[in-house]
């Protein structure tokens, strides 16, 4: 059963479209990927999920509800969390206090004490407690990412976008994080929505990948349909970058 369903959806920006009537399927408890060249819209549609951008005509369902009629403030606690492909953090708080920003998005007013014991039980799990009282400041930028996720995390989301997650990541961190998004979907019951140009992660944790190019969905299929699909080929998969 599909728990978030992008119904065509399109997105301009003056006289650009950046989606172009695009629609997908996730079902609860997948892993899906979403790839596609720099400017195919990949991001942009994280964006219209989550409602830091507006859609000009079609509907995001999540869990049965359309959240381009919910208010954006209640995106995340309808249950859907993400992290960005820049990474936004307040610098000059400590690490605790960035993830607490998560858990705020659900606790009741003076639910703090809670929230500082789920905040560290998180970044236990994300091997970051003895960064807790650091200031995100200075950290490393993968250490930042992961940052990211706790905060994600603690606001206990049904569904988990990504947003290049493997950035600025070495060979062994990237398997590391494929490990790690498996092991999130199974401890956090989660559903997980990756958009990344790392071909060998997408492809080794999707269960279907989506590719986007121009603002276009081209196609759809498990990660062994996808790499063969001529038009991916020819888009994105093809070229000599993909390869490297």
């Amino acid at each position: 059963m599909a728990l978030l369903a992008v119904e065509n959806v399109t997105r301009r920006f003056g006289g650009i479209v950046a989606l172009d009537d695009v629609s997908l399927a996730l079902d609860e408890g997948a892993i899906g990927g979403l790839i596609g060249p720099n400017g195919a819209g990949k991001t942009t549609l994280f964006n219209v999920i989550t409602r830091l951008y507006k859609a000009d005509s079609g509907r995001v369902v999540f869990d049965g509800r359309d959240l381009l009629r919910t208010r954006p403030y209640r995106v995340i606690r309808a249950g859907v969390a993400r992290t960005f492909q820049n990474v936004v953090l307040f610098p000059t708080m400590t690490v605790t206090e960035n993830v607490l920003v998560g858990a705020h998005t659900r606790l009741r007013p003076f639910g703090e004490r809670k929230g500082r014991k789920e905040a560290a039980e998180t970044l236990d799990y994300l091997r970051l407690s003895h960064l807790a009282e650091r200031p995100a400041a200075g950290l490393p930028f993968g250490t930042l990412k992961r940052i990211e996720l706790a905060r994600a995390l603690v606001s206990r989301p049904r569904l988990l976008l990504l947003d290049e997650p493997a950035g600025g990541l070495n060979h062994e961190e990237v398997e590391e994080l494929g490990e790690l998004i498996r092991r999130l979907r199974k401890d956090f019951e989660l559903t997980v929505l990756i958009v990344e140009h790392h071909m060998a992660l997408v492809m080794g944790v999707s269960d279907r990948v989506h590719v986007l190019n121009f603002g276009k969905k081209i196609a759809e299929g498990t990660p062994q349909e996808v790499q063969k699909d001529p038009d991916v080929i020819e888009a994105y998969l093809g070229g000599e970058d993909a390869a490297a």
